[in-house]
């Protein structure tokens, strides 16, 4: 039995359609036996009939007693949906349905299906608007009314999905607790109540219990003698068993049950004794937004472990709580105001106890257009799928040769409704209300139109980004301000420097130009020069730009940065300065001339700083240049120094001595190097250095490290840091810790590595001397943190960890008591030794 595309012959080119179809074979005599196969297709010129080459038997089908031909006729049916072919990675949410989903932070669909659902309640955002906020307030920081504000401004006003990164952030999460599911149950209450503390004193107090919040009656009543006793409670969403119950109104009925306490149960009441007794629930008023949390996850005391209840559970578009007169209402409920409810919201978890998907089908006008949010994708879904697919249960497949003795096959649907949001029919108007920008505060809308223009901005330059080129212009003032402060090895951090965003067709002559106005340099004074990545991971410039590449556009120049392996079009901007301060034209310069570099070092201060660049005749000696060095560093010109040259400093630093008496050439001293000098030190000088010299002070920096330390017992809190080297053995790091708590005995500090992951301590600490340095300490498998978490102990750890801990239990023979001691004694030590112990330090027994 095949469908097929009417008039195919006659399909214009390029026609096609994509169609979800069930064909039937329909049981005359018991619609339970019909025979009904559904699948898909894409519909074109080529394959315009699809369908199935065995769909039943004809012995069946002609046998008259089977039910499928009767009075010599059969009823087929066919059942045809034509739907869009929707690709995902081209799919616009906003296009296609009028709304946008939210970014997933990793396992945070949870999240993002209750945060929709709260969203599309208008009432409810727009209370969220009114909140008070300030321009100052930031959303990112501990704000979450603000937080929550901005996002649902973007869910209302953006063209593409919303991250909730500034929410989670407001929440006090970290990055783990984004990868960690959460109750949702819990999130919204504690949502709820945050807002709820926010609102005090405001315009909008009162919101969230105006929408959410109910009251039931707990009651007891006894059964011979005159004497009830009640107790009023509110709630903002209600738990509703799904085991053993069919449906909504089966667990409402479960809900109120009352529970009869006779025999051994009887109510013990305070003016007539223990009396049998009627014990139960009734609801005073149920709340405009009705929150029914089904209670899908439960503990197994038989297998001790969370199952999840994949039961078929019913619930009806329309819930009416008024039926059979009343019964789930106390006497004091207001009988006038009529309880219907329809259904709003369906949130559905996919999967099992251990993990799974959550993602939500909404009606956000509560017309019947139902949509489905799932993280970033919003689709248009029909009410079939909200409703009746979400039940679970178990789904029959039928077999390929249906009869009366086959057993259909049966599998269990993962995916069910587990919370259900109502919107009460009288308060329908209200709730879902009209919310626009007059709503909104103008800080926040002036923020985020702000945001929306800096996205599109960014936006338009990625589109024409292969127009630019990005060109980062260093100079001698950008050297003096990084060398010692933010950079200690090469010459700058091209992160921070001056950046052009230029055309590539763009004349380097007019960039010069654009480079006068910017820095107030010349054209004629300018000279640039090309940066190369040495093979040892260096930044060097490497020669400056011939006329004729200046001649070029940057585009070009561009192509001359990627043949000196460098990403990015990097300049040295050389600028000689005259004896009245101003710019001049720079030199010429010759094969034979030589441009360096210079560091100075003083040992005393531990400080290294830029003090200039000289040219040099490759031919000429160090000794030629010291007095002009002097000059540069403000020492007497006669000052002995000693001379180095900073070669490399990954992965290793390496910092070889200049000898000033052979010339640069033979030294192999070339255009870029770099030339660290100090005062040279006497031999018998009795002052002594931490870093005497430029190589150890550069060995220090390459591997010192800032450590936070954290108490074991607040590990969310750093107590205090220390700049450490990663060399430091276990010792040195116990001892400066020690120094810093006033602590006479290093050994008694016990340290526990940081989880980078978890972002908690390793569960088990370090040992004594247990790694061999720092940098260890710090390691987590391929991460390296900062963090290291301190203990004080009673006794040094070398003698703890030679203890074993022993729990005594003492059952005394004069006394019904048993007592619990702990004991700490050597791992080798004997019985006889335990109770010795016990009789010293306990002083339990006898001697």
């Amino acid at each position: 039995m095949y469908l097929d595309v009417a008039d195919a012959p006659t399909l214009p080119y390029g026609w096609s359609r994509y169609a979800q179809f069930t064909l039937a074979v329909i049981n005359q005599i018991n619609n339970k036996y019909t025979v009904r196969k559904d699948t898909q297709h894409q519909f074109n010129a080529r394959e315009s009939d699809w369908g199935f080459t065995s769909f039943m038997p004809l012995s069946e089908l002609y046998d008259p007693c089977r039910g499928y031909l009767v009075h010599d006729s059969i009823i087929v049916e066919a059942e045809v949906v034509v739907r869009k072919v929707v690709d995902y990675f081209m799919y616009d949410s906003k296009k296609e349905t009028g709304y946008v989903g939210l970014k997933n932070q990793g396992a945070t669909c949870y999240m993002n299906s209750l945060l929709q659902t709260l969203y599309h309640i208008p009432y409810f955002r727009k209370a969220v608007y009114h909140m008070p906020t300030t321009e100052n307030d930031m959303p990112s920081s501990i704000s979450i009314p603000l937080a929550l504000q901005s996002l649902f401004y973007k869910l209302q006003y953006s063209d593409s999905s919303v991250a909730t990164k500034e929410l989670t952030k407001s929440f006090g999460w970290d990055t783990y607790d984004s990868f960690m599911q959460h109750d949702v149950q819990e999130l919204n209450r504690v949502l709820c109540e945050k807002l709820e503390d926010k609102m005090k004193g405001t315009v909008v107090e009162g919101t969230i219990q105006k929408l959410f919040e109910g009251h039931h009656m707990n009651y007891i009543e006894c059964v011979n003698v005159d004497y009830k006793s009640t107790r009023k409670e509110s709630f903002y969403d209600l738990q509703l068993d799904v085991k053993g119950c069919r449906d909504i109104y089966a667990s409402f009925d479960k809900y109120v049950e009352v529970e009869c306490l006779e025999g051994d149960n009887k109510y013990q009441s305070e003016q007539h004794g223990l009396q049998e007794a009627k014990k139960g629930v009734l609801f005073i008023d149920f709340p405009p937004v009705l929150q029914l949390q089904l209670k899908r996850f439960e503990y197994d005391f038989a297998r001790d472990t969370m199952v999840k209840i994949n039961d078929r559970y019913e619930f009806p578009l329309q819930l009416d709580l008024d039926r059979d007169d009343g019964k789930y209402l106390s006497p004091e409920a207001d009988r006038s105001v009529r309880n219907l409810y329809t259904l709003h919201s369906v949130l559905v978890h996919s999967g099992g106890v251990h993990g799974g998907h959550y993602y939500a089908y909404i009606r956000p006008t509560l017309s019947d257009q139902w949509y489905k949010f799932d993280d970033e994708r919003v689709t248009k879904e029909d009410t079939k799928r909200a409703l009746e697919e979400q039940y679970g249960g178990e789904e029959e497949l039928q077999p390929a040769n249906p009869g009366f003795n086959n057993t259909p096959f049966k599998f269990t649907k993962y995916s069910n409704a587990y919370m259900l949001v109502y919107v009460r029919e009288s308060d329908k108007d209200k709730i879902i209300c009209n919310v626009d920008e007059t709503d909104i505060a103008e800080h926040l809308r002036e923020r985020l139109k702000k945001e929306q223009e800096e996205k599109e901005h960014k936006k338009k330059e990625k589109a024409e980004a292969h127009l630019y080129t990005i060109v980062k212009v260093a100079r001698d003032v950008d050297l003096a301000e990084q060398i010692g402060r933010d950079i200690y090895f090469d010459l700058v951090d091209h992160e921070k420097v001056k950046v052009f965003r230029v055309q590539k067709q763009m004349p380097f002559s007019v960039f010069k130009e654009e480079i006068a106005k910017v820095f107030g340099i010349p054209v004629q004074c300018q000279r640039f020069w090309l940066w190369a990545k040495r093979q040892n991971h260096t930044y060097r410039p490497n020669r400056p730009l011939t006329q004729s590449e200046e001649l070029q556009a940057v585009g070009h120049l561009r192509e001359l940065s990627n043949k000196a392996n460098i990403a990015e079009l990097k300049l040295f901007l050389e600028v000689e300065i005259g004896p009245d301060l101003q710019p001049v034209a720079p030199p010429d310069k010759t094969k034979e001339d030589i441009l360096l570099f210079f560091k100075l070092y003083d040992p005393e201060r531990e400080e290294l700083r830029y003090v200039g660049r000289l040219f040099v005749k490759s031919t000429s000696k160090p000794l030629e240049i010291l007095a002009k060095l002097n000059e540069m560093a403000g020492y007497d010109l006669d000052q002995e120094i000693d001379l180095y040259e900073e070669i490399k400093f990954e992965p290793s630093i390496m910092c070889e001595p200049v000898d000033k008496k052979v010339a640069f050439k033979s030294s192999q001293i070339e255009d870029g190097d770099i030339i660290c000098f100090q005062k040279s030190t006497p031999i018998d000088n009795d002052h002594q250095f931490q870093y005497p010299d430029v190589p150890s002070f550069l060995e220090y920096v390459h591997n010192r490290q800032v450590v936070h330390f954290r108490s074991l017992d607040k590990p969310k809190e750093d107590d205090f840091c220390l700049e450490m080297s990663k060399l430091y053995t276990y010792d040195d790091v116990v001892g400066k810790v020690a120094l810093q708590l006033s602590l006479d005995d290093p050994s008694k500090i016990r340290l526990t590595s940081h989880n980078c992951y978890s972002q908690q301590p390793k569960p088990q600490p370090i040992k004594y001397r247990g790694v061999d340095r720092l940098s260890d300490m710090l390691i987590h498998y391929n991460q390296t943190s900062d963090i290291l978490y301190y203990e004080v102990l009673d006794i040094p750890l070398p003698e703890l960890q030679g203890l074993k801990m022993l729990k005594v239990a003492y059952h005394s023979p004069t006394k019904d008591e048993m007592v619990i001691h702990s004991i700490r004694l050597p791992k080798q030590c004997s019985v006889g030794d335990v109770l010795n112990d016990l009789r010293t330090k306990v002083n339990l027994f006898p001697c």
